[in-house]
């Protein structure tokens, strides 16, 4: 069964500044809760992603046990969306769609993020013990620190 995962949120910035963080690989670290070891594998020779761009990650979301997870950027609209799609990694599916809307407070941006569990039946049993519970928390987790990174008056 395909799942989907929305969240939005508005941050207090231009729409330069949050495409220049958000289409950079390196910061995928910063938003990353610290328990799941998340590490860019992929040596970045240019910083912004670009269509067919792959990119290698290391990742421990369940039990501390490593999973190896290869991203591929499959569109791009400058400074307006980008899709990363799941090539290799723990799941069946998993296409991220992510959006940025400028509006007179900064930047509406959308995350939307289409996935599917191996495994059948024993996979939507794992989703509805505690995958999807991950997912919020690794969600929520991102909310916080571009709260923090892009909200807070300094």
């Amino acid at each position: 069964m395909i799942h989907n995962l929305y969240r939005e949120q508005q941050l207090s910035c231009d729409i330069k500044t949050a495409w220049d963080f958000f289409s950079s690989a390196k910061n995928l670290e910063k938003i990353t809760p610290k328990d799941m070891n998340f590490e860019v594998l992929t040596k970045l020779e240019q910083d912004e992603i670009y269509e067919g761009m792959m990119i290698d990650y290391h990742v421990s979301p369940i039990l501390g046990i490593r999973m190896d997870w290869q991203t591929l950027i499959t569109h791009v609209s400058h400074q307006k969306s980008f899709i990363d799609f799941q090539n290799k990694g723990p799941y069946k599916l998993w296409k991220h769609h992510h959006e940025f809307i400028e509006n007179e407070n900064g930047v509406l941006m959308t995350d939307s993020v289409d996935y599917e569990l191996p495994m059948g039946f024993l996979g939507e049993l794992a989703h509805n013990i505690f995958i999807k519970k991950k997912l919020e928390f690794i969600f929520d987790y991102r909310r916080e620190v571009l709260e923090k990174m892009f909200n807070q008056k300094k």
